[in-house]
This record gives C-alpha cells, structure tokens and sequence, in this order.
C-alpha cells in the first residue's frame, strides 16, 4: 500500500487515477511515499524520510526545493502542458481587454448615477474615452514557445494579427505544432523592437528576472501592450508603471497583483487565475497523478524537473532504481555488486541529466537486502529503491 500526502486540493479527477487497493490518499498521513501538490510552499518544509517522490499539479515549480529534493534522491514531476489551453485563452482575452479598453469602460458604466434616461446620456457622451482598436495586422511578440507559447501563436494567427516567436531551446516536438507562419526572432531585443503585444511562456530564472526593464521598454513600439501570465518578476513592475504614465507603454495585463498595480488605470491585474479551469485543474492532476502513480510502481520517470527521462519497458521479474551523483564508474561499481550476488542483469537503462544519474536495472532473481545496502553505501548514491 502506498501512502500519498496531499499538501493542496488536488482534483478528485486525478485521485481517481491512484486505486484505493493500492493507495491510501490524505491531507494527513504518517510516512508518506509521495507527496501532491498545488501552490503550497514546501520551502522549510521537513521531508519525511520515507517520501519517494513530489508531484506538482501544474507546470511551475518555484514552490518547491527542488535542489534539496534532488540530493536526496527524490524526483519532482510537474504537468507541462496540462494547463496550456486554459492560459492561452486568458492570453487572447487579455489582448481583448487591452485593445477595447473593456475594464475601464466596464468600471465607468457600473458607476454612472441617475434614471436610465441619463445614463443614457452620459453613456453617449463619455463612449468616446474608450475607443479601441481591432487585433487583425497587429503583431505578437511570444517570448517562450514550450506548450502554452505554440498555442498562443498559433491563435493569434487565427485572429488575423502576424506573429513572431523567440526561444532559443524550442524543441522538435513544439516545433512540429508551431505555424510556419510564425515568424523567427533572432532576439528578445529583435522580438520587442517589432511587437505591438508582447506575452511571456518561460519559467522565472535568473535570465529570465526583469527580462522588460527600463532600458527595453524605451525600445519598444509606442503604445506596446505587455502580456504576463507566466510568472511574476520577469516584467520590472515600477519600470512598465512608469512608462504607461509617460505615455510608452498602452497596457499591462498580468496575473500578479500589487499595491503599485492595482492602482494603474492601465494595468489590469488578474489573482493568478491563468490554470483556474476545472478542465485545466483535472488535467493537471490527472497528468501528475499517472507519473508519480508510474514511478512508484515501475522506476520509470517521465516529465520530471530534476531527474533525466528514463522509461524501460518492465516484463515481470525484479527491479532496482538508483539514482546518483553523474560521476564516473558509477554504473560499474552497481553492475559489480549485482553480478557478486549472482544476479544476471536481464535489461538496464542508465540517464543523466546535468548532476544527476538514474538507472534502472531488472534482474533474473531476488534482489538481497545486504546488496540493496552494498549499493547504497557507495559514494555518490543518493538513493536506492527495489521493485
């Protein structure tokens, strides 16, 4: 029986995929396996011992200590992609929004006094404040084209506007569901100079914090609308203020409120609701729910931050998963201690990912408690699981 934390509310959808015969699930439980989260801070957070692995319903990670977790060996699944439909179309509403002045004009009728009559004509008169413009041959600069960036670009093509893309590591995959009438930045810098939209699809990294800044946003195309639903700190917010108020930037929209930007009449300041979909929340927890689900019953990693994609096809027999520092001889020093034991090595798979190694191995017999220790005890291994 596996032992599962819940550190959020997580989707009932995604619980359904860990049977009750072989999962007990709670928000409070003694030496968990796993651990299935949302927003919650794990940052300080003491790790039980017995934790095997963390699973985060949604694509961001900066929540949990994944550095930590990857010295003691533990994986840190997320959902990449599952939410991808959700922040796209808040993405497009909130070019909407931008381009109609729809917030303002909303908060100016909900405030008109009198009978209908006068609102009527105080609606006819103050219209005029809120003139917009149309989205079709404006262009859109998309900084990022993981899952939710090739979705975004590829509705603002349908909407008429052109579209040019920046990302330096866009993999083959996005690159087959990205429009090949999207057209390729050579820079941020190149993108920006060339964008009345501009919307952010990367993680908050060190080259990523204050990616728009004073000295960007002076190069920007007047009136340029700024778009982030990705994370908070990649906009420099008293920078994009302050050009908004000198008349360089037309509109802010975010999911990242303040108290300097909730009281901009030209940012619009959502509560983080870019993934607050029911579809988006199943998704989510369905996709995390199957990986964790997967590596405690078979080895196998998939979408995970810290460890390296490592799927073997598992045919019955015994199973040990070691994960450990990416040095040298590692492999051999395991391989070593199985064949001393008398084990023949059926299938092995060994991954590495920056630091950090992961190896599989299935083995024509039972598999000792003092090898499991024998390994264990080498330099460099971080942890050691049989199945």
């Amino acid at each position: 029986m596996f032992k599962i934390l819940t550190l959020n509310n997580i989707s009932v959808t995604g619980l359904d995929r860990l049977p009750r015969d072989r999962y007990e699930v709670a928000s409070e439980i003694q030496h968990p396996d796993a651990v299935l989260l949302r927003s919650f801070n794990m940052h300080g957070m003491a790790i039980p011992p017995t934790v095997k692995a963390v699973g985060r319903a949604g694509a961001g990670v900066n929540n949990i200590p994944v550095k930590d977790l990857s010295q003691m060996g533990i994986p840190v699944f997320n959902a990449p992609g599952a939410n991808a439909n959700a922040v796209k179309e808040l993405v497009v509403a909130g070019m909407f929004l931008a381009a109609r002045n729809i917030c303002q004009a909303w908060d100016y009728a909900r405030n008109l006094d009198g009978d209908d009559e006068a609102v009527r004509k105080q609606v006819e008169a103050g219209k005029k404040q809120f003139v917009g413009f149309e989205l079709p041959g404006r262009t859109l600069g998309v900084i990022g084209l993981g899952a939710i960036g090739v979705r975004v670009a590829n509705a603002a093509l349908g909407l008429g506007m052109q579209v040019i893309g920046y990302d330096p590591d866009i993999t083959v995959a996005r690159a087959w569901q990205l429009s090949s009438a999207v057209q390729q930045a050579t820079s941020v810098d190149d993108l920006l100079s060339r964008s009345d939209f501009v919307t952010f699809h990367v993680p908050l990294v060190d080259a990523t914090r204050c990616m728009v800044d004073a000295g960007r946003l002076s190069r920007m195309r007047d009136g340029v609308v700024i778009l982030n639903f990705a994370r908070n700190g990649i906009v420099d917010d008293e920078a994009v203020c302050e050009a908004i108020s000198a008349g360089k930037v037309g509109a802010y929209i975010c999911d990242f409120p303040s108290n300097l930007l909730n009281n901009h009449g030209r940012v619009i300041a959502l509560p983080h609701i870019g993934a607050s979909t029911r579809e988006a929340e199943d998704n989510c927890a369905v996709m995390v729910a199957d990986q964790v689900r997967e590596y405690l019953e078979t080895g196998n990693v998939k979408n995970s931050v810290n460890f390296p994609e490592t799927v073997m096809p598992r045919n019955g027999g015994y199973r040990i998963a070691v994960a450990n520092a990416n040095v040298p001889n590692m492999l051999g020093q395991v391989s070593t201690f199985l064949a001393e034991a008398g084990l023949n090595i059926a299938d092995m798979l060994n991954k590495s990912r920056g630091e950090l190694a992961y190896t599989l191995a299935d083995v024509e017999g039972p598999i000792p408690d003092e090898v499991v220790t024998r390994i264990r005890s080498i330099d460099g291994v971080l942890a050691v699981r049989t199945l």
